[in-house]
């Protein structure tokens, strides 16, 4: 629930249900409330007529009979009795207004302090809204008849309704679960085109390759995914663009340098010739290893389903027989989807960089939930705290020199760290506790399969 709650769908149609739902319950108390008016002006008319009725019948009766009349027909909201005294009057109201003009003068009509009690008493309702107060005319009022009798005239509020046996929350219900449903579905039309364009830069970041987005929907979408797709065409064509100039830049390079290395063999002192040889293949090197690196930006290649338990033993294998020191421990037991070169690369760099900085390196690769992970841990100094992150940026060494003899050309981890987050992984360092450095390579399980 708190992970639908936290996505963009979840948020619309929470936002979306809150809105209908306080514009319904809005709307609903704005007819409840006009209902009620209308319901009071209706119920002050007839108790109006009602009370002009039986007052001026009262009148024609005889006094003797009057009271028995009186209690024949002051049934329901209005009821006429005899006063037992005179009480105080008050100032004319509404209803005494309007109902001394329908008598006429022959009457004295004065409204009174004395109050109904049921005025006071909520009234039951068959809504959801429970007992609500009467607003409309609740009052008792003193009546003077013409041969000077008094009678107290009174209001009372409409009773309340009988018991239907119908439940408003049955009625409720299938409104808010059909509200739930088109708002669900309103949500997914309009987060779709969103998630699509999330994946598809998703799959950008791992394939720059990957067939572009498809030109439907609203006007919106379709921009938005052009724009996109253009933005894809353009990024192609640079890496592209990039990849072949180095590689023309290596290409052309090499004639020359070979030129050069043919001639230097032919100078008589030896300890020049070597310094130059060594000067030359750093330079080689530094070609070689820059046309790497343009190389691992380019996410370009087809993923081949791959043993990662295969392909460590055999690079382990090629290292040990390179005359590395190279230990190989635990198994991952799954497939791997990437590119073979490209993941071999990586690895190499990494136990290259453990054995030249740390004479030895130690590979341990095992299982997690749905993931691989691959530790190189090497026997040396490790790397100052501050600096774990710098090292990957290109060119970057921790000693100052250019010399190959004490390090390379800065770019083998900023290699193996690229090569990593085109398939999905992720790369760390980190010192050990008794020492050395450890490269963390996880593979997560998008990428990984039984």
């Amino acid at each position: 629930m708190k992970a639908f709650f936290n996505s963009m769908t979840g948020r619309v149609f929470f936002a979306l249900m809150l809105g209908i739902i306080a514009s319904a319950a809005l709307t609903q108390w704005l007819a409840l409330n006009e209902r009620q008016r209308t319901l009071e002006r209706y119920r002050n008319f007839h108790a109006l007529e009602r009370a002009e009725q039986i007052i001026e019948t009262a009148d024609v009766v005889r006094p003797e009979s009057r009271a028995q009349y009186l209690q024949v027909a002051s049934k329901g909201t209005v009821q006429l009795e005899l006063a037992a005294h005179e009480a105080p009057a008050l100032p004319a109201t509404e209803f005494s207004a309007a109902l001394a003009q329908r008598l006429g003068r022959e009457f004295q009509v004065t409204p009174i302090a004395e109050r109904p009690p049921s005025c006071d008493k909520p009234i039951a309702t068959n809504t959801l809204f429970g007992a609500t107060q009467w607003r409309g005319t609740c009052e008792s009022v003193q009546i003077a008849m013409t041969d000077g009798q008094l009678l107290k005239l009174s209001v009372l509020p409409p009773r309340a309704p009988a018991p239907t046996g119908h439940n408003e929350y049955a009625v409720i219900l299938p409104f808010l679960l059909s509200i739930a449903v088109l708002a669900y579905l309103v949500t997914r039309m309009t987060v779709r085109p969103l998630r699509q364009l999330a994946q598809a830069a998703k799959d950008l970041g791992n394939d720059i390759n990957h067939p572009p987005l498809g030109l439907t929907g609203a006007s919106e979408i379709r921009q938005a995914s052009a724009a996109f797709n253009a933005m894809q065409a353009r990024i192609r064509q640079y890496i592209a663009q990039r990849t072949e100039m180095l590689a023309a830049i290596t290409h052309d390079l090499q004639t020359p340098l070979t030129r050069l290395r043919l001639r230097l063999e032919k100078v008589t002192d030896e300890d020049l010739r070597q310094k130059l040889i060594g000067d030359l293949s750093a330079m080689q090197a530094m070609v070689k290893e820059g046309l790497d690196l343009a190389r691992s930006i380019d996410a370009g290649g087809t993923m081949q389903k791959l043993d990662l338990d295969s392909l460590l033993d055999s690079v382990c294998a090629d290292a040990v027989e390179a005359g590395q020191p190279v230990e190989l421990k635990g198994s991952a037991g799954m497939a791997l989807l990437g590119r073979p070169l490209d993941i071999q690369r990586c690895l190499v760099n990494l136990i290259d960089n453990a054995v030249k900085y740390g004479q030895k390196a130690h590979v341990t690769v095992e299982r997690l939930a749905g993931a691989a992970r691959i530790r190189v841990r090497d026997e040396g100094p490790g790397i100052p705290q501050d600096q774990l992150a710098r090292v990957f940026e290109p060119f970057y060494r921790l000693e100052s020199s250019r010399s190959r003899a004490s390090g390379g050309t800065g770019l083998g981890l900023t290699i193996a760290r690229n090569i990593a987050e085109q398939h999905g992984a992720t790369l760390s360092l980190s010192n050990g506790d008794n020492g050395g450095l450890e490269a963390v390579l996880t593979l997560p399980e998008f990428y990984a399969g039984k």
